[in-house]
């Protein structure tokens, strides 16, 4: 496996300062799959080049293995960026992952150009996903696919942090791969955490690198998106199903709190639909599927949310879709008009005082015949392993309402604006604490009959 670090930053020998390797020399270090080498293919003022080639036995991994899925002698280890290269990134060049210099301590902070290349790269989702991985962080992406293979000759380019580039490294190539070669377990979660340090939180494929640098074990997962302050957008049993499991499952909360948008949205007989706080598009996704839906809006205060939200629709979705960039507690003439508005999991998320804000731009200027309104119900939250008492399921949110809160404040707003309104539960109710879900779905008085 061979991965180059190139910069052209003035004094770009400095680089040797940055990793604690020399330059002029050449150096070898054991290393859990093999022997790691780091050599300088170029040192210069004004253009340095790191190599780090890991040096690979696969006959010693195949009599070693543990059941991660090494049987064979012949195999892509040798040649492939893997999970293999990230922990020996991790162990010859951690001081620099760390962000320390003692010779020059100025230089970790700085952020200067950097060029990565990796010649093969495993991609289980195509270059798609490289970029999706990749982009958010800053990096300026060059992806060739390696014939009609899973492989790809990646390169990197970007004004970054040394540390926050070899820790994007670290945790993304695992997760490229979707593979690790030792056994996954509970410390694993400490280093994606502080490897994603200032990064992990704010990425919005967060949820996806998180499943598959754990390996898929569910309650790691959760771990670390609890951990990430991601607990309310992730449940466990939303979780794409590793290679080794099976594709049968129950459906998540999140997929049957969408799923009960979309049933009383069809109900309501609505053509033109807004997503009021779509987030990253997860009900949109749905909504274009369904012919019904003939004009469909999405909108969030968001600018990264709205990015992902257009980058998980093809072109024919897009064609279908507008999305817009609003807060909600402002009026936009360019909401009204619709026959429908969704506001899933969206309220909590305002302080209390803005409620009424929310209130008038969307019940009072907007007007949809239809308004359909989901949030957790707290006296479910201590069915929730993990979920300390009092707490709430999301660090974002400022209040959770019980069964009654919720009816007195959906009451109070469809009597202000002119609509009534049903409430529907969510989920499995539980016999004293009803649903983990609450749902209103409020009709216009003149279009109710």
């Amino acid at each position: 496996m061979l991965l180059t670090l190139t910069t052209t930053m003035p004094q770009a020998t400095d680089l040797g300062f940055l990793l604690h390797k020399h330059p002029d020399k050449a150096q070898t270090f054991p290393v859990s799959a093999g022997s790691a080498h780091v050599f300088y293919p170029r040192a210069t003022d004004a253009e340095c080049t790191a190599a780090l080639l890991l040096e690979v036995d696969p006959i010693a991994l195949v009599r070693g293995d543990r059941g991660q899925g090494l049987f064979q002698y012949v195999n892509d280890r040798p040649y492939a960026a893997s999970s293999m290269l990230a922990v020996a990134l991790g162990s010859v060049f951690r001081t620099a992952m760390n962000g320390r210099c003692d010779v020059k301590p100025e230089l970790p902070g700085r952020e200067i150009p950097l060029s990565v290349h990796l010649p093969v790269v495993p991609a289980r989702g195509g270059a798609d996903l490289v970029r999706r991985l990749f982009e958010p962080l800053g990096w300026a992406v060059g992806v060739e696919q390696i014939e009609s293979s899973r492989y790809v000759d990646l390169r990197l380019a970007g004004t970054l942090r040394l540390a926050d580039a070899l820790n994007h490294l670290y945790v993304l190539l695992p997760v490229l791969d979707d593979a690790k070669h030792y056994w996954v377990s509970h410390d694993e979660v400490d280093k994606l955490l502080r490897a994603g340090e200032g990064w992990l939180a704010a990425h919005p494929e967060r949820e996806l690198i998180s499943r598959r640098y754990l390996a898929h074990q569910r309650g790691y997962v959760r771990s670390a998106l609890e951990r990430l302050g991601e607990v309310d957008e992730f449940d466990p049993e939303d979780a794409e199903p590793g290679p080794e499991k099976s594709t049968l499952r129950r459906e998540s909360l999140a997929e049957l709190r969408r799923a009960a948008v979309l049933a009383a949205l069809r109900q309501s007989g609505a053509r033109r639909v807004v997503d009021l706080g779509c987030g990253p598009g997860a009900l949109l996704r749905l909504l274009v599927k369904d012919p019904q839906f003939e004009e469909i809006l999405g909108v969030d205060v968001s600018t990264a949310a709205l990015r992902t939200a257009a980058d998980r629709l093809n072109d024919r979705e897009l064609r279908r879709v507008t999305l817009r960039q609003s807060a909600l507690t402002y009026k936009d003439a360019e909401l009204a008009g619709y026959d429908a508005a969704v506001l899933m999991e969206v309220v909590e998320h305002l302080d209390p005082p803005r409620l009424p804000a929310l209130e008038r731009s969307v019940f009072g200027a907007a007007k949809p015949r239809t308004v359909i309104v989901t949030t957790p119900n707290v006296e479910y939250n201590v069915r929730y392993e993990g979920l300390a008492a009092g707490a709430f399921r999301h660090p974002d949110h400022r209040f959770e309402w019980t069964r009654a809160q919720f009816a007195a404040w959906a009451e109070a707003v469809a009597a202000q604006h002119g609509y009534r309104v049903q409430y529907l539960p969510v989920g499995e109710p539980d016999p004293e604490l009803g649903p983990p879900t609450q749902m209103a779905v409020f009709s216009r008085e003149e279009e109710a009959s």
